[in-house]
Order: C-alpha cells, then structure tokens, then sequence
C-alpha cells in the first residue's frame, strides 16, 4: 500500500472511529445517568471519556506513518 493512499485510509478510519466514539460514550453516559450524579463523579466520567479517544487514534496514526 502506497503511503498516499494509507494515509487516506487512515483519515477516513479516524472520522469513522472517532464519531462511533462519541456516540458510544454519549449512550454510555445516558445508560450511567452521568448527568445526575455527583458533579464530581460526572467530571471524572468526562475527563476519561473525552481522553480515551487518543488511544485508538494513537495507533491509527502510527499505522498511517509507517511507509
């Protein structure tokens, strides 16, 4: 695979992977009732959820780089 071409691949896979990931971490946070908990517990849930993302864009990009 051409790096031209792994790198269009690449970028269609994060938008695809990262709106999955939104939307799975708002149907989790609903399910969990996040948003009536303790406003500590509701910040925790954010924090992680809005950073867990990297991880798997992490590895897209690496992939993406590779030639």
């Amino acid at each position: 695979m051409t790096p031209r071409i792994r790198k269009l691949v690449g970028a269609i896979l994060l938008l695809v992977v990262i709106a999955v990931y939104s939307l799975g971490a708002m149907v989790v946070a609903v399910i969990l009732q996040v948003n009536e908990a303790n406003k500590s517990i509701e910040l925790l849930y954010y924090v992680v959820a809005g950073l867990l993302w990297v991880l798997p864009a992490g590895l897209i990009i690496k992939w993406m780089q590779k030639s």
